[in-house]
């Protein structure tokens, strides 16, 4: 939610569902959103063939940053944290920006595109059960097997990593982009009461460009080594999708479904992301997942969706 940029939680803002020429317009902006996130993580990959992962972050990021600004401009003032919000903004935007890429681009350098896609979709159900252990909430038995489904396919996607006919990702990697998925999961859990203060596109925009800051300076020493009149044109294109595109447009298509056509259709969509992303790397890139790995990305999709229903 990332992922890319990752992908955000729909579980805070229940608004009442549109009908109309909006449903109708948030629909299509969805099915977009499913497609910028899918190919995404084999842009990515792609990328990363040619320029080294913090330098590509310290790039693209800017990008994104630039992107939100714009978009988020054009729908009106932006509304700035006030007081000690600021603060926790600050830690946030580090944390869910800045921590959270390190561990994403870390990983992706060396694990399958789409099966990167998999574990980072177990975010919800991290989230839940971190919000329970905190007392925000608590889980009922359909929440429970949600959990044990979603580790349990993880278990099986990381363990099946060594079979993948494609080459074979290293299973520390895999179990980076888990790191990955539990810093997002502190940072859904932390954002929920500056989300209802400031509105999750202010939030998310403020998040970005404090993290961004951090993205870059961690990504200067790579960056320095790098020369961009050498870089080839499919890296920009990539630079420029991977940053305006997943991380700027995405977002608000997923922010306009969730305002006219409520959280749970919005999730379903969401949903969807990972199994497009796997068949996105599978004919694009060749990585063919191994049966193990088949059967634990069903197992994951599965839990997941327990969790949205469960919310």
């Amino acid at each position: 939610m990332v992922a890319p940029a990752p992908m955000p939680d729909t579980t805070r803002a229940r608004p009442l569902p549109e009908r109309g020429a909006h449903s109708t317009r948030a629909y299509l902006g969805l099915g977009a959103m499913v497609l910028i996130w899918a190919v995404n993580f084999s842009v990515i990959k792609i990328a990363l063939a040619s320029l080294p992962p913090l330098a590509f972050n310290a790039l693209r990021f800017p990008i994104a940053s630039v992107a939100m600004y714009g978009l988020l401009r054009a729908s009106g003032p932006i509304p700035v944290p006030r007081g000690a919000d600021a603060w926790r903004v600050l830690a946030l935007g580090l944390l869910g920006n800045t921590v959270y890429q390190l561990f994403f681009i870390s990983g992706m350098e060396h694990a399958h595109a789409g099966i990167a896609s998999l574990l980072l979709s177990g975010t919800p159900v991290m989230t839940a059960l971190l919000s329970s252990g905190l007392g925000h909430e608590r889980l009922g038995p359909r929440m429970w097997a949600a959990v044990a489904a979603t580790f349990g396919g993880m278990a099986l996607v990381v363990l099946g990593g060594r079979g993948a006919s494609a080459g074979g990702a290293p299973v520390w990697a895999n179990l980076v982009m888990l790191g990955a998925s539990a810093s997002w999961a502190v940072y859904t859990v932390g954002s929920s009461g500056l989300i209802k203060r400031y509105g999750p596109a202010a939030f998310t925009a403020w998040t970005l460009w404090w993290g961004t800051t951090g993205i870059v300076l961690t990504g200067l020493p790579e960056l320095l080594r790098v020369a961009p009149a050498q870089l080839p044109a499919k890296t920009w294109l990539a630079l420029a999708y991977s940053g305006a595109f997943s991380i700027g447009v995405a977002y608000f298509l997923s922010y306009y479904g969730v305002r006219h056509l409520g959280n749970t259709r919005t999730a379903v969509f969401n949903n969807l992301v990972p199994d497009a992303a796997l068949v996105v790397a599978w004919l694009w890139l060749g990585e063919i997942p191994s049966g193990l790995q088949l059967a634990g990305a069903a197992v994951i999709v599965g839990g997941v969706s327990l969790t949205r229903r469960g919310h």
